[in-house]
């Protein structure tokens, strides 16, 4: 195998093709944003129409966590599915979600509520695996961290903002609030539906067509569709699928780590956030995170995926990010009684470290890492793997902070967090090598070390 399989590809200047696909990709996380988002809005009106006063503390939990378990699941199930065909399962994934939107509308119990939402998690986790990975495989090198950032990372809190927007919307033209939960909810599925074309029409990888699906001259057509150059016919990679995936069992592992612990720390900090700031300003929680989101957390995301994510590299972006987010918990833990008494200095410690957790966010949260460090013969399910470690740690986050908040008290709670940031800086520096503008080739080993190079040796080449 030579190291112009994929050149053409890896070369082209950042175009049209790539910003159809960095849409296309981007609209499912957009409906993931949107529906994490829009329950937890709605959730008085809920409970006022099935006449509950509040949830018990394990419906709460289960509500909160059935998304992200189900997502997990899907991840799983997608990955397994991607290995024969990316494009074969795309749009199957928001298509679950459109449908799980709309039956969020007409669920008749919490119970019901509960598992719709698992059912909806499973389409998210889905699209987890595949758009990533689909941005990835397309893109060229250069700016394939931009892709992916603008595409996974920045369409998350742009869902999020939307679900905000409706709901705010719908409050201000009278909608009765029996009404205005239902259509907040089933709202998640237009822009869903609104992107199963675009999928649909999306070209097959190049690559899942030369290594897995053995059809070369196919991908060479696609090459030329998106580059405008013909090249050679690329290579098959007709090595055992378990050989592979042991042998990059090891960064696969580790950006299943690095994103249950982004997970770990993200979801934890829902927690301290709108409950003790909103409330010291007279915010509700959907004008705090109306804040947050325009004014921190968009911003961030938009900058560092378009100026540092590449230019900088993934390592230091998600290194100093925990770092930093680290240190804004650790304020809080340090000056609790100073931030309750100015409440807008405490809003800003939390916008920095949201801004923080942008970086992580970009490259353990959305995907990269998985899909840079495997290669294509196994990347659909390395990607699974890695998705699930973060729907566990959001799950974990879900059930065990809530508990750890009332067991040892706020100031413990947040060190123990702050000390998980530490950790994901580390891990982030020792285990994973950088990938920026590195052809997925290269990064894994598949160009000048020969298809069969282990990953240790892939990733000794790359330090």
């Amino acid at each position: 195998m030579t190291t112009s399989d994929f050149a053409a590809l890896d070369e082209q200047k950042f175009k049209a093709f790539h910003w159809r696909a960095t849409l296309t990709t981007g609209l499912g996380v957009f409906c993931d944003g949107y529906d994490l988002t829009s329950v937890g809005l709605v959730m008085p009106e809920i409970l006022a129409h099935f006449g509950h006063a509040k949830l018990t503390g394990l419906e709460s939990a289960l509500l909160a966590a059935s998304a992200l378990a189900g997502a997990a699941i899907g991840g799983l199930g997608f990955g397994l599915l991607g290995q024969r065909g990316r494009k074969n399962f795309y749009g199957f994934d928001v298509l679950i979600l459109g449908l799980a939107a709309i039956a969020q509308a007409f669920a008749p119990s919490v119970a019901a509520l509960i598992a719709i939402r698992f059912i909806l998690g499973i389409g998210v986790g889905g699209d987890y695996v595949l758009s990533p990975m689909i941005m990835a495989e397309h893109s060229n090198r250069a700016n394939r961290g931009r892709a992916i950032g603008l595409g996974f990372g920045t369409m998350w809190p742009l869902g999020a903002l939307a679900a905000t927007l409706v709901d705010l919307a719908l409050k201000a033209i009278g909608v009765d609030p029996d009404l205005r939960w239902r259509l907040v909810l089933a709202g998640g599925a237009i822009p869903a539906f609104a992107v199963i074309y675009l999928r649909r029409t999306m070209p097959e990888t190049a690559r899942y067509l030369a290594r897995l699906g053995g059809k070369s001259d196919e991908a060479a057509n696609v090459i030329a569709q998106i580059s405008g150059e013909r090249t050679a016919a690329p290579t098959v990679d007709n090595r055992p699928f378990g050989q592979v995936l042991a042998q990059h069992a090891r960064p696969i592992l580790a950006a299943a780590l690095l994103w249950l612990i982004y997970d770990l720390v993200v979801y934890a900090s829902i927690l301290f956030g709108p409950s003790l700031i909103a409330q010291s300003l007279g915010l509700n929680a959907i004008n705090f995170n109306l804040v947050m989101y325009l004014f921190f957390t968009l911003p961030a995301s938009v900058l560092f995926s378009i100026f540092i994510i590449d230019q900088f590299g993934r390592k230091p972006l998600q290194a100093w990010g925990f770092v930093a987010g680290a240190v804004a918990i650790g304020v809080f833990a340090l000056l609790q009684r100073q931030l309750a008494a100015v409440p807008i200095l405490a809003l800003l410690v939390f916008g920095l470290f949201n801004v923080a957790a942008t970086g992580p966010g970009l490259v353990s949260g959305g995907g990269i890492l998985g899909v840079e460090l495997a290669p294509t013969r196994v990347r659909s399910v390395a990607q699974s793997i890695t998705v699930a470690g973060g729907r566990i740690g959001a799950t974990l986050s879900t059930f065990a902070f809530p508990l750890l908040f009332g067991a040892i008290g706020r100031a413990p709670t947040y060190w123990i967090l702050a000390a998980l940031g530490v950790l994901g800086a580390l891990l982030t520096w020792l285990l994973v090598p950088e990938t920026g503008r590195i052809s997925l080739e290269k990064i894994t080993g598949e160009d000048v070390l020969g298809v069969g190079a282990p990953a240790e040796t892939r990733s000794a080449s790359l330090a």
